[in-house]
């Protein structure tokens, strides 16, 4: 058995076999990987900026797919209704849980809108509340360009004992905010301002991102690859047991005859 094992023949045999088992199953992975990567969130067409009317509503929800979205809004900002967004980095990503060290406030003040609702604006980010910036609100007409944030809920950040001074509030929550901005229409979500106002720091925001659609044709040509090779490794083992036996045959063969 082991001299037909080991002849030039079914070496080769051996051989062609190991080549193949490690071509389908890399093939295997590869398609494998392709399906992994399908489902992954990416980074969606970015169009160009719209009015904020006609993205963020008042009284409804913001559509999630708007999240995200360029958008130009066009009004005078009300520098007696600002507020000061605690606790948080000049990253809107990572909104509340637990205060980090370099924790500091968006700068939250309202833009009125030619129909005369309230669309909330982060004007930038300051490390310290009393930092000149935060006063420093720009003046008359304005055009703001950014991108559409949508509310957030009041449960979404760890609250400061003992609550927060006059003038700041723990989330850009749009309930919270009709509270606070009385006998105002306040539209849903918030615009983070690119570029911030003034010298206030930028608030880092990322453009939209939509969930990846798995491609499940692919997880299919992972399991074909798998199963040719299951089906090689079949085809070596009846290979291999035919030569074994044709060889035994032909060694039986001349006893068989001697003994006749």
């Amino acid at each position: 058995m082991l001299r037909t094992l080991f002849s030039p023949r079914i070496m080769g045999l051996h051989v062609l076999t190991i080549g193949v088992l490690i071509a389908f199953i890399l093939l295997g992975r590869w398609q494998l990987g392709v399906f992994q990567d399908s489902g992954k969130p990416r980074a969606s067409v970015d169009p160009g900026p719209v009015a904020v009317g006609t993205l963020a509503p008042t009284g409804a929800q913001l559509n999630g797919e708007l999240v995200g979205r360029r958008v130009t809004a066009g009004g005078v900002y009300e520098a007696d209704r600002q507020l000061l967004v605690a606790d948080r980095r000049a990253d809107v990503d990572a909104p509340g849980g637990k205060v980090s060290r370099d924790a500091g406030y968006w700068v939250l003040t309202p833009l009125k809108l030619d129909d005369g609702t309230l669309m909330p604006v982060v004007r930038g980010w300051v490390a310290r509340s009393d930092d000149p910036a935060v006063a420093a609100v720009p003046q008359g007409r304005v055009t703001v360009t950014g991108r559409l944030r949508p509310q957030e809920g009041t449960d979404s950040v760890q609250r400061r004992a003992g609550g927060l001074p006059a003038g700041q509030v723990q989330t850009v929550s749009t309930g919270e905010l009709i509270n606070l901005w009385t006998g105002q229409r306040v539209r849903t979500g918030y615009v983070v301002a690119q570029p911030p106002s003034g010298s206030l720091a930028q608030v880092k925001v990322s453009p939209p991102i939509v969930g990846g659609t798995l491609t499940w044709r692919n997880l299919a040509y992972a399991a074909n690859w798998w199963i040719f090779a299951g089906f090689a490794v079949f085809m070596w083992f009846h290979f291999v047991r035919d030569a074994v036996r044709a060889d035994r045959d032909r060694a039986k063969s001349p006893e068989m005859a001697l003994e006749g």
